[in-house]
C-alpha cells in the first residue's frame, strides 16, 4: 500500500507543477501518466519503454507504445524458447540419460564386482541435481554394483563444444547464472557453501554441498566486527588453487548465518569430482577413475528418465534459470536437426517462428536461447503476438502456470510492486533483467474475469531504477480506469 500511496502522490506532485510539466507534455497521452511520472522519476526518457497491452484473444489495438523497437529482451527470451519447446515436443516429454554397465559382474547383489567400466550419456536433462544424479548411482547399486574394476566414463558429445567462457558475459566466472550448458550437466555445476557463526569460537564454521573428490575447503572463517552489508567480499575467497577453496578474511558476526550459491570455480573438473563423492557415500567403491570418454553402440543396461517437459520449463520460467534454458535451447537443436549446437538450435527457432508469426518473426534474434546475452533482439509487438498464439495453444495451461505470479512466487515473491493490492495474484509474468534492461511479459487477468496479454521493455542505462514504472504498467492495466482506456 505504501508503494502505491508513493505513486499516487509522484503523479499527484507533477500534475501540480511540482516537477517539470515538459516532460509530460513531450509524451503521447496513449501512455498512462503514473507510468510517465515514474519514467521521468528514474531520468528515462519514454522513447527507451516499448509497450503491447491488449486482450488476450482479440485483434484489438489497446496500448501500443514504441511497439516496432528491435530491444534487448533480457531473460523474456525465455518465453520463445519454452513456448517453443513445449508446442514441438509437448508438455509430457522427457530427456533419457542411458546407463551400460560394461564387462562381466561377478557375486551381482550387495557385493557385486563389475570387472569393467560403467558408462553414463548424457542428452541435455537439465534436471541432473544433487539428489537425482544420487537416484542414478542408487540404480546402479540396485543393479547389484558395489564395486566396479574400471572407470566410471562420462560422455557429453551430445551437444557440440562452446568456445564460451563463464566469464565471458561480465567477468563473473563464479556467478551461479553464468555456468555454461552441458550435455551431462550435473547440479548446475553448483557448490553452496554455508556460513554459520560460531561466537564462542569466534568463527563462523563453513559447509561445502555437494561433497566433491578432491576439494578442500577451510573449515572455518575468523568472525569480524563489520556491518553485514558486503559479508562477501569480505570473506576474501580465494580459489586460485585447484581443488582449494580459501578464505583469507573474515565473516561478519552480526551476519547469522548465511547461503552463498556459486559456480564452481573448475567446471571442467566438476563432473568426476561429484560423482565419484557420490559413488563412495552410496557405498560404492572404484579402482579407476570418473573420466569423460564415448559411449558404446549397444542397448544400455537402462534408462535414467527426468522430470516431464512442464515440470522443467516451470522451473525455468519462475525462477529465470539460464543454464535450463539453454539446456533446452540446445536440446531442441538435438532433437530435430541431430546435432546439439546453437546454429541448429537457432534453426529449429527460427523455422518454428516463421510458422507461429509469419514475417513478424524477422523481428525476433535468437542468441542462446536464455537471454543473457547482448545480442538477443525482439520487438514488444512480435513477442505480444506470439504471446496471443500462446493463448490459442493447447499447451496453454503449461506455459501460464510456469510463470511467476504477481507478489506470490519465482521471481515475482518478493517484488513489492507486484503485491500492492489488485495486483498480487492476478499477473503470470516472466521478468527480464540485465543491466541496462528490465522488462515483463506475460498475462493479467482482470477483477471482471477479463484476460490481457503484456509486454514491457525498457532499454536504458537506468532501466533498472524504473522497475517501478514497469509495476504502474501492470497496475494501471488491472485498474477499472485501464479496463475502460483498453476496451477502445
Amino acid at each position: 500500500m505504501h508503494i502505491r500511496l508513493s505513486r499516487r502522490a509522484i503523479v499527484a506532485s507533477m500534475l501540480c507543477g511540482l516537477a517539470a510539466p515538459v516532460a509530460l507534455a513531450a509524451s503521447p497521452p496513449a501512455l498512462p501518466i503514473e507510468v510517465r511520472v515514474l519514467l521521468d522519476r528514474a531520468k528515462v526518457p519514454p522513447e527507451a519503454l516499448t509497450v503491447v497491452v491488449q486482450e488476450a484473444g482479440s485483434a484489438g489495438a489497446g496500448l501500443v507504445w514504441g511497439a516496432d523497437q528491435h530491444v534487448n529482451p533480457a531473460s523474456l527470451m525465455k518465453l520463445v524458447t519454452t513456448f517453443a519447446a513445449l508446442d514441438l515436443l509437448g508438455p509430457a516429454w522427457t530427456w533419457s540419460t542411458p546407463v551400460w554397465l560394461l564387462g562381466t559382474l561377478r557375486n551381482p547383489g550387495p557385493d557385486g564386482v563389475l570387472e569393467g567400466n560403467v558408462v553414463i550419456k548424457g542428452s541435455g536433462d537439465p534436471k541432473l541435481v544433487l539428489e537425482r544424479v544420487w537416484l542414478l548411482l542408487r540404480r546402479i547399486r540396485q543393479a547389484g554394483v558395489r564395486e566396479i574394476r574400471g572407470d566410471i566414463v562420462l560422455d557429453r558429445s551430445a551437444f557440440s563444444g562452446s568456445d564460451r567462457s563463464p566469464q565471458d558475459f561480465d567477468g563473473e566466472p563464479l556467478r551461479p547464472y553464468n555456468a555454461q550448458a552441458d550435455a551431462l550437466l550435473l547440479n548446475y555445476k553448483a557448490l553452496l557453501l554455508t556460513f554459520a557463526p560460531d561466537p564462542a569460537s569466534g568463527v563462523a564454521r563453513i559447509v561445502a554441498d555437494p561433497p566433491l573428490a578432491g576439494l578442500q575447503v577451510d573449515a572455518s572463517v575468523p568472525l569480524g566486527g563489520t556491518a553485514c552489508d558486503g559479508w562477501r567480499g569480505a570473506l576474501k575467497a580465494d580459489a586460485s588453487e585447484a581443488g582449494r577453496l580459501r578464505f583469507r578474511g573474515s565473516f561478519p558476526a552480526a551476519c547469522g548465518e548465511k547461503l552463498w550459491p556459486q559456480a564452481y570455480a573448475d567446471p571442467a573438473s566438476y563432473n568426476a569430482r561429484l560423482i565419484e563423492a557420490l559413488w563412495s557415500e552410496a557405498g560404492g567403491a572404484l579402482t579407476g577413475v570418473v573420466r569423460d570418454g564415448s559411449a558404446p553402440g549397444a542397448r544400455p543396461s537402462f534408462e535414467f528418465a527426468s522430470p516431464p517437459l512442464a515440470d522443467v520449463v516451470r522451473d525455468i520460467n519462475k525462477f529465470s534459470n539460464n543454464v535450463m534454458a539453454q539446456q533446452l535451447f540446445l536440446t531442441l537443436g538435438l532433437q530435430y536437426k541431430g546435432v546439439g549446437s546453437p546454429e541448429a538450435a537457432r534453426d529449429v527457432l527460427n523455422g518454428w517462428l516463421v510458422g507461429q508469426l509469419g514475417p513478424r518473426a524477422a523481428d525476433i534474434t535468437i542468441d542462446n536461447g536464455s537471454g543473457l546475452s547482448r545480442g538477443s533482439r525482439l520487438s514488444a509487438g512480435a513477442l505480444a503476438l506470439l504471446l496471443q498464439r500462446a493463448w490459442a495453444s493447447p499447451v496453454m495451461p503449461e506455459l501460464v502456470s510456469s510463470l511467476p505470479v504477481s507478489g506470490l512466487d519465482g521471481t515475482l515473491r518478493r517484488s513489492p510492486g507486484m503485491a500492492a493490492a489488485g495486483v498480487a495474484g492476478r499477473a503470470h509474468l516472466k521478468t527480464g533483467s540485465l543491466q541496462d534492461v528490465a522488462g515483463v511479459a506475460g498475462f493479467l487477468v482482470a477483477a471482471s474475469g477479463r484476460r490481457f496479454v503484456l509486454v514491457a521493455i525498457i532499454n536504458h542505462p537506468n532501466a533498472n531504477a524504473a522497475r517501478p514504472a514497469l509495476d504502474a504498467l501492470v497496475e494501471w492495466s488491472l485498474s477499472p480506469r485501464g479496463q475502460v482506456a483498453l476496451r477502445h
